[in-house]
């Protein structure tokens, strides 16, 4: 009963050690995602802030447009009342109004020729951002496929460990396997080590006389007086080690 208790204690710290492997990796996988989920966001955010600013350059476009128009139509007016003036001062007084009127469309013209070269230049923006928008997506959705791959093997893996490491904990001992956690929680692997030649093979120690006399019994699983891991002696070991 104590060498089977030996061999499933070093299965036990086997298989949680692979255990430690496969949760470091399925917590990983998701990190690797993280640097392009950052530049996609990135991207999200830019054309949020270009798409205003589109919105914004139309609107200013549509109401330059609109007061270019109401204008011209206001100088033709202004042409064909010409045509009836009857005296100098009021004929003065018009052409005063048309040059004014046109005055202020062709700095409406200037100013609704910069805005449509604007909104270009920003569609031009929008296009090659939607470019590098989708080769990121794609290197993406390549990466996430293959990380859920990876993760749905080590998870699989995972669930067959925790059934073999449940089957080694029925053999040992309850208060053997509080020691054994306890402790792991506390000290770098590995936990159970063998003795040979009365050295300690976990901190390479020399077992005091009387402690190795009564590992070598093999009755009871004892722990190193000095590193504190479970030991058992080589001899003892089997197929344990």
């Amino acid at each position: 009963m104590y060498q089977k208790q030996i061999e499933q204690l070093v299965v036990l710290q086997q298989v949680d050690d692979e255990i430690l492997v496969l949760e470091d990796e399925i917590g990983k996988a998701p990190r690797e995602l993280e640097a392009l989920e950052e530049q996609l966001e990135g991207f999200r955010k830019r054309k949020e802030q270009i798409e205003e600013k589109l919105s914004i350059l139309d609107e200013q476009r549509k109401k330059l447009g609109g007061e270019i128009e109401e204008d011209d139509a206001k100088i033709k007016k202004s042409k064909n009342k010409l045509m009836l003036v009857d005296n100098t001062k009021q004929y003065h007084a018009m052409m005063r109004e048309m040059d004014s009127l046109e005055k202020l469309n062709r700095m409406r013209e200037e100013e609704f020729a910069a805005v449509k070269e604007e909104l270009a230049r920003q569609a031009d923006m929008t296009r090659e951002l939607d470019e590098e928008t989708a080769e990121v997506q794609k290197e993406y959705d390549a990466k996430k496929a293959t990380l859920d791959e990876r993760v749905a093997q080590a998870q699989k893996q995972l669930d067959k460990l925790q059934k073999k490491r449940a089957k080694a904990c029925e053999v040992v001992p309850p208060p053997i396997l509080g020691r054994y956690e306890f402790i792991r929680s506390r000290l770098d692997n590995p936990v159970i080590v063998s003795v040979v030649d009365s050295v300690c093979t976990g901190c390479h120690i020399t077992i005091p006389p009387q402690e190795y006399n009564e590992l070598q019994k093999g009755k009871q699983i004892l722990s190193c007086p000095n590193c504190q891991r479970l030991i058992f002696w080589s001899e003892h070991a089997g197929g344990a080690e």
